[in-house]
């Protein structure tokens, strides 16, 4: 199987994607293949492409934070307030325990359902710790980082991120804020689908070089951590070679952002999530794992809601780059009323097909299509690099 094939699966042959730009390598090695259209004028898909990274984000504010702590600038044992004070109920808790998800972070109201960005913030501010109920992984704890980066730093959070990554990988092409004349270049986000016991939603607001993501768009122009940043193909490439040459961080930095500080099995034999500083690492279980089988427990890896993922790994010097769009005219999310499922809505069970909207138009879903990347994308990478199925860590590729 090759990149091109992972391509037309998506783009073609299911239509689950609109475009896509699949990579895969090292740190002296690309191989790459993208194909489909950016928006409802049927512009291709090129280098030029700006792809809205939503939480992919989440890699470049934990790598940024460790490169703090690398310079003696951040304590992460020390509490958020001593760099963000605006946290009042944070005035305990230690940045790292923010930093790898280990405790539950709630605003009392929804972000992104305030009416100005100073009422969005005030809810943020106003965070609480309490137990992990349900998912670890939220936008919210890289959103508070984030805030404690700009203290530590004493810097805005894109200057940090400007000088330490943005600057030295020279990925000229990637945005905090997309320049008027590249607008045309970002991939639509228009024409979002959903549904949500039962009730059918469209968004139509998207536009394009604003983030998706609804938290991120409620704040814009303020860049939080979470989701924001817009790239190319090919500088997100710069990026994971760079992070592998260890230009960003060192290897011994790399290796503690990706510890597991939340991932276990329960009782009652399921799993809470694994994860790190601001990332997805290796879970036990492929099914569950954003980290592909091929690389080892020292990678570090992250997907976006937009339709991208990401995994680097110093163990193997394996990196995998899978950028899309799986929100322009597309089902992004079906929630199933009580004692349904994906069927009862015309969807095959692992998401795949299309619905009739109430306009009478057929929708083609998006829905769990993370699950198709490790038998279309990563297998493809498998077969393209030559490698086996299972890596322990350290074990190096060549």
């Amino acid at each position: 199987m090759t990149l091109q094939d992972t391509v037309r699966y998506f783009t073609e042959e299911t239509k689950i994607l609109p475009c896509l730009s699949v990579t895969c390598g090292g740190a002296g090695l690309c191989v790459q293949a993208r194909g489909g259209v950016i928006n409802e004028q049927g512009t291709p898909v090129s280098d030029r492409t700006l792809f809205d990274l939503a939480s992919l984000t989440k890699l470049f504010t934990g790598l940024l934070t460790m490169r703090l702590w690398e310079e003696g600038r951040l304590d992460l044992t020390r509490p958020v307030t001593d760099y963000a004070p605006q946290y009042r109920y944070l005035s305990d808790m230690p940045v790292e325990k923010v930093l790898g998800f280990e405790i539950g972070l709630t605003t009392p109201e929804r972000i992104d359902t305030q009416k100005t960005p100073e009422a969005a913030k005030q809810q943020l501010w106003a965070v609480q710790p309490g137990e992990i109920r349900g998912r670890a992984y939220s936008d919210i704890h890289a959103m508070v980082i984030r805030d404690v980066i700009e203290g530590a730093a004493q810097s805005e959070y894109g200057a940090e991120l400007t000088r330490c990554i943005l600057r030295p990988l020279e990925m000229a092409e990637t945005f905090l804020h997309v320049p008027e004349e590249r607008r045309t270049d970002c991939i639509s986000c228009r024409g979002e689908h959903r549904i949500e016991q039962g009730k059918h939603i469209l968004r139509t607001d998207a536009q394009p070089g604003i983030p998706h993501d609804p938290k991120a768009a409620k704040l814009y122009p303020d860049i939080m951590g979470h989701a924001g940043l817009f790239s190319t193909q090919g500088d997100m490439v710069k990026f994971a070679q760079g992070v592998l040459r260890e230009q960003v961080i060192s290897k011994m930095t790399i290796r503690k952002m990706a510890r597991n500080r939340t991932g276990f099995r329960r009782a009652d034999g399921t799993y809470q999530q694994y994860l790190g500083a601001l990332c997805y690492v290796k879970h036990p279980v492929q099914y569950f794992s954003e980290i592909p089988a091929y690389e080892s427990d020292e990678a570090i890896g992250l997907a976006g809601f937009t339709g991208q993922h990401m995994s680097i790994d110093i163990g193997t010097g394996v990196f995998t780059l899978f950028l899309g769009n799986r929100v322009m005219n597309r089902l992004t999310v079906l929630v199933p009323e009580a004692g349904k499922s994906l069927t009862d809505y015309g969807l095959q069970a692992d998401g795949r097909g299309s619905i009739v909207w109430d306009d009478g138009t057929r929708v083609v879903s998006s829905v769990n299509y993370v699950h198709q990347k490790d038998a279309h994308f990563h297998q493809a990478v498998a077969d393209t690099l030559g490698l086996p199925a299972w890596r322990r860590a350290g074990t190096a590729w060549s």
